[in-house]
Parts: structure tokens; C-alpha cells; sequence
């Protein structure tokens, strides 16, 4: 068992039972899946790029990802529907959990001047949405063979009612936001 899943089980739920005063230890938000996508820039001149980007996927998820495919034509970028236009993984249950221990204690200090992730990218319906610009941050991928630095997005789908409730749910689980916010209480 995944070292935060038995830290979400042991400490996360009793903690935030506590501080919503959940009647069931079944009303406390979890983690349900984690979404990472990753659109490539030039995908359209240069297939090679898409294929490179599902394996750099697949080794920093440890799942096998997928192409995502343009949905609709767009003259003014060349696209055609059904093109190749990104890689996209979702991960649950163990490999969810280690994916997050490995993104909060090894690739998020990578970062240059990293200060915190932003506390504003919630959606409304508890989801967290994170944005990271390079790849390298990710110890699987190996620098020398890096030949285009691109980013992705990693979505937080949480079972919360509210951006609170998965605030404090992320944060309990050891998310680095940059700036707490205050208790009310």
C-alpha cells in the first residue's frame, strides 16, 4: 500500500472529519483520480513528437498513455480531425497515489525559485487543476534526451463538494501551497 494512501486512511480522514464535522467517515473527500494531459506543440509537421511525448507520459505516470486526437478541422493550423495532437493518462488507485507521493517529495522541489503552487486553480466542484512548464522536473525523464521542453496539466479529481473541502483535503495530503489560507475559526 502506497505510503499516502495509508497517510489518507490514518490521518487525512480523521483530520478532516473533525474539521467539517462529517457525521461518517464516508462523507470525507478522496482523491478519485488524477488526469494528466499534455498537448504538443507541432504535432501537426512533426508526428515523432507525439509518439516521444506518450513515452515520456508513460514513464513519468508508470502507465501506458494515449494519443489524443484533434476532434474537429482547423484550416488555419492545418489540422485535420483525427489528427494526433497530444498524449493524455488517468491514474487510480495505487499508481494515482504514487504518482502524487513522487510529484510532492521529488518533482515539484525541482522547480526553479518554486515558492508553492497556486491556491486558486480550484474549478468550483473540488478540482484542482496544476500546471507545470517543463517535463525535466520528473526524475524518470532524462535530460540529455529531451530534445523540445514542454509542459502539461495534472487534474486533481476529488470527490469534495466545494473548493474547500478539496483545499483541505490536497493540503492534507502534503500539497505545497504557496500562501495557507486563514482559518476562520
Amino acid at each position: 500500500m502506497p505510503r499516502l494512501a495509508t497517510k489518507y486512511k490514518n490521518e487525512v480522514v480523521p483530520a478532516l472529519a473533525k474539521k467539517f464535522e462529517y457525521k461518517s467517515t464516508m462523507q470525507v473527500p478522496k482523491l478519485e483520480k488524477i488526469c494528466i494531459n499534455r498537448g504538443v506543440n507541432g504535432a501537426v509537421a512533426d508526428k515523432k513528437l507525439v509518439e516521444v511525448s506518450v513515452e515520456e507520459l508513460t514513464s513519468i505516470s508508470g502507465q501506458k498513455a494515449v494519443q489524443t486526437l484533434s476532434k474537429k478541422d482547423i484550416s488555419n493550423f492545418k489540422l485535420r480531425k483525427g489528427m494526433p495532437i497530444g498524449a493524455r493518462v488517468t491514474l487510480r488507485g495505487v499508481k494515482m497515489y504514487e504518482f502524487l507521493d513522487r510529484l510532492i517529495s521529488v518533482a515539484l522541489p525541482r522547480v526553479r525559485d518554486f515558492k508553492g503552487v497556486s491556491d486558486k486553480a480550484f474549478d468550483g466542484r473540488g478540482n484542482y487543476t496544476l500546471g507545470v512548464t517543463e517535463q525535466i522536473i520528473f526524475p524518470e525523464i532524462d535530460i540529455d534526451k529531451v530534445t523540445k521542453i514542454s509542459g502539461m496539466d495534472i487534474t486533481f479529481v476529488t470527490s469534495a463538494a466545494n473548493n474547500e473541502e478539496a483545499y483541505e483535503l490536497l493540503k492534507a495530503l502534503g500539497m505545497p501551497f504557496k500562501n495557507a489560507k486563514k482559518d476562520n475559526n
